[in-house]
């Protein structure tokens, strides 16, 4: 496993993150603990929920990914010495008015939430899952800086902000001379790539913040398991998603595919592990977060650690895919 520091932070992490979003949705809990573990033994030591999953599902009250993983932590102490644990605040909670959002009302309610279902003293990141223009980021970052000051937060990042507001919550920071974010979570990977690179990527560069690409296989797009230009089968995700329909359609998707599937067929590699072989090898990436909901994904996602891509392979990648 390779190892590599959070942005300009001392903190290191592990080059693939285990998202759980998947954790009590598509993935039981036993499933979960068995991901969580053989993802431990592999090495991945960066692991990222949020309160809110998995809240759009009926009959879940958010919170569920969030226990599980506190139940898992809790069965062997040692874990909690070897994960950095990372979340997230915005979503909402509950009902009530102040039950989301980036308050500090809500950020000071979300974060004891997030800790009593973890089951630990501190996040190592907490994260703002999107922004709210409703609330002052003065009053969202000095909320978030007393929770380091109080030991429950050790660093902060943010998920889903344009560059300008990442930029504007970094010149709030040094103002207040408060801490400010060490890394971003963008949408990012071979067929979504224009809204990272075009503002967010050079800034995060020139501000040292470590990236953390979600959905870095589109939604499941980039692992082949789509029909070409044919619409989703009827009741799945996908048909509810504009976005993944747009990209089965759309023939410049495929040629993208078509281009990594003869590269997978060279290394004997797997159309996913190629993807997320070509976001490790950006300078600008610190740490994609995969998202398994079985064994057998989690097992094809560390393969992408072996998989070393060319220059000329990692061009050709990033040519067929310059329109998305």
């Amino acid at each position: 496993m390779q190892y590599r520091n959070l942005g300009r932070s001392g903190l290191r992490v592990s080059a693939l993150c285990l998202g759980t979003m998947q954790f009590g949705w598509t993935a039981s809990e036993e499933e979960s603990d068995r991901i969580l573990t053989e993802a431990l033994e592999a090495g991945i030591n960066f692991i990222d929920t949020a309160d809110i999953y998995s809240r759009w599902v009926p009959g879940n009250p958010g919170g569920v990914a969030e226990a599980i993983l506190g139940k898992w932590l809790r069965a062997s102490p040692e874990r909690r010495r070897q994960v950095v644990l990372a979340t997230k605040v915005r979503g909402p909670m509950g009902d009530g008015p102040n039950d989301e959002g980036l308050s500090r009302v809500h950020i000071q309610e979300a974060v004891q939430g997030s800790l009593r279902r973890l089951g630990v003293e501190a996040i190592d990141l907490y994260q703002l899952h999107w922004p709210d223009d409703r609330t002052p980021i003065d009053e969202t970052l000095r909320a978030l800086d007393d929770l380091i000051e109080r030991g429950l937060v050790r660093y902060i990042g943010a998920s889903n902000f344009a560059a300008w507001k990442v930029l504007q919550a970094l010149w709030t920071s040094d103002r207040l001379g408060v801490a400010g974010f060490v890394s971003i979570q963008p949408h990012y990977n071979l067929v979504h790539r224009s809204e990272f690179e075009r503002e967010l990527e050079p800034a995060c560069g020139a501000c040292g913040l470590g990236v953390l690409p979600y959905s870095p296989l589109a939604g499941g797009f980039l692992t082949g398991k789509y029909l070409r230009e044919q619409p989703p089968p009827a009741g799945s995700r996908a048909e509810k998603s504009g976005q993944m329909q747009k990209l089965i359609l759309d023939p410049r998707s495929w040629a993208v595919v078509d281009e990594a599937e003869q590269i997978a067929a060279r290394h004997g590699a797997s159309l996913s592990q190629v993807a997320l072989a070509w976001l490790l090898a950006r300078p600008a990436v610190t740490s994609p977060i995969i998202g398994p909901r079985s064994l057998e994904q989690l097992h094809d996602n560390l393969g992408a650690l072996g998989l070393q891509l060319s220059e000329e392979e990692q061009t050709a990648l990033a040519q067929c895919s310059d329109w998305s």
